[in-house]
C-alpha cells in the first residue's frame, strides 16, 4: 500500500488577492476546498495515510480536514515553523510515515486527472527511485523540462529555456522509493525540483517518467484557479469528491452546494459554482465564476468570471468582470498575478 504527503504549506502569493484570508487548501474549486479534491483522487487510488505538510495559516484548514476518518484516510499534519522548500517540506512531512512503503508526493497546486493508480503501478515494475508524473505540452517554455530516453526514464531536469529540448514537463506528482528522501537532508531549506533530482539524475539514481496527457492544469492563480472550477462543473476535467460530496444540482452549466438558494429567474452559466448556504437572487446574472459559502448575489447583480468570497453580499447594481469580490473590497484579477 502506498503512502502520500500533500504540499500545502505555501503562503500562496500567487494567489492574492484570493488568499488574503483563506489559506489555499481552502480555496473553493467546483464548490469543495481544493484540498479535498486532491485527497479523495489520492484514496480512490488506493492510499490511506496521508501527511499534510503545512505552515501558513495551518491552524485554520487543519479542523476542516481533521483525522480524515470522513474521507477513509489517516490524515497527520507536518507544520513548519519556517518555511523549507519543496524537498525540505517533503523530507520533515515524511518522518511521520512508515518508511518501508512507497510514498505518492503531490503538489498543493495542481489539478489532475491523470491515472494515480497507474503511475503506482508502474513504478513498482520498474522498481524506481522516483517516478515522476509528465505532461506533453504545445509551448514548453513556460515551464522546466523533463526529457526521457526510450526507456522511459528521465535524463534531466531543466529549467525554462527559449527552445525546449522535450515536451514533456513536470507535472507536480511524485512516486518515491521511502530510501531515497534519506538523501534530503533533514531541516534545510532544499528544492525537490532544483536540487534533490538534479542531484539523483547526476548520481545515476532510477527517475522514471509516467507520461500521462489527461487533464492537468496549475491552479496556482487566480486566473487557472477559476479555469479548473468551471472545467469540473462543465466536466471538461473529472473529480471523484464530485461523485458524492454534498451536491445539490450539478448540470452542465452551473453546480450548487447543499443548503445554497437559487431563484429560477437567476441566470447562471459557464461552469459557476455556488457553495454552501449561498444565495443567488433572482435576476442575477452569474458567469464562470465562484461563489463562496454564505454569499449572497442580490438581484440584478452581474458577474463574469469572478471570484465571490466567503459571506460576501453582491449589491444588485453590480456589474463586475475578472474580479475578487471580498469583505475587504473589490480587486481586479490581472492575467499572470
Amino acid at each position: 500500500m502506498t503512502q502520500g504527503i500533500l504540499l500545502v504549506g505555501g503562503m500562496g502569493t500567487r494567489l492574492l488577492p484570493l488568499t488574503r484570508s483563506v489559506p489555499k487548501p481552502m480555496l473553493p474549486v467546483a464548490g469543495l476546498p481544493v484540498t479535498e479534491h486532491q485527497l479523495i483522487a489520492a484514496q480512490k487510488a488506493g492510499i490511506t495515510s496521508i501527511v499534510l505538510a503545512a505552515s501558513y495559516l495551518s491552524e485554520v484548514f487543519i479542523p476542516y480536514f481533521g483525522d480524515g476518518s470522513r474521507w477513509g484516510i489517516q490524515l497527520q499534519y507536518a507544520v513548519e515553523t519556517s518555511p523549507l522548500g519543496t524537498g525540505g517540506a517533503i523530507r520533515n512531512a515524511a518522518k511521520l510515515l512508515n518508511g518501508n512503503e512507497s510514498i505518492a508526493i503531490f503538489n498543493g497546486d495542481v489539478l489532475s486527472s491523470h491515472n494515480l493508480r497507474g503511475q503506482i503501478k508502474k513504478h513498482e515494475e520498474w522498481q524506481a527511485d522516483v517516478t515522476l508524473h509528465l505532461a506533453k505540452v504545445k509551448d514548453a517554455r513556460a515551464y522546466g523540462c523533463v526529457p526521457t530516453d526510450s526507456d522511459g526514464r528521465v535524463t534531466a531536469f531543466l529549467e525554462k529555456m527559449e527552445n525546449p529540448v522535450a515536451d514533456t514537463i513536470n507535472a507536480g506528482c511524485y512516486i518515491f522509493n521511502p530510501q531515497v528522501l534519506l538523501d534530503i537532508p533533514e531541516d534545510s531549506v532544499v528544492s525537490i525540483e532544483r536540487d534533490t533530482f538534479p542531484h539523483l539524475i547526476a548520481t545515476g539514481r532510477k527517475l522514471y517518467g509516467f507520461i500521462d496527457n489527461s487533464y492537468w492544469l496549475d491552479i496556482g492563480t487566480p486566473q487557472t484557479l477559476l479555469q479548473g472550477s468551471t472545467d469540473l462543473v462543465a466536466g471538461r476535467a473529472q473529480s471523484p469528491a464530485l461523485e458524492r460530496m454534498g451536491i445539490d444540482r450539478h448540470e452542465g452549466q452551473y453546480l450548487a452546494m447543499e443548503g445554497s438558494e437559487l431563484h429560477d429567474s437567476a441566470l447562471l452559466t459557464g461552469g459557476t459554482s455556488v457553495g454552501r448556504g449561498a444565495i443567488i437572487e433572482g435576476g442575477a446574472m452569474v458567469n464562470a465564476s465562484i461563489v463562496s459559502d454564505g454569499s449572497r448575489i442580490l438581484s440584478g447583480a452581474r458577474l463574469d468570471h469572478c471570484f465571490v468570497g466567503e459571506g460576501v453580499s453582491v449589491e444588485s447594481s453590480a456589474d463586475y468582470s475578472h474580479s475578487y469580490i471580498g469583505l475587504e473590497g473589490v480587486f481586479a484579477l490581472i492575467a499572470g498575478k
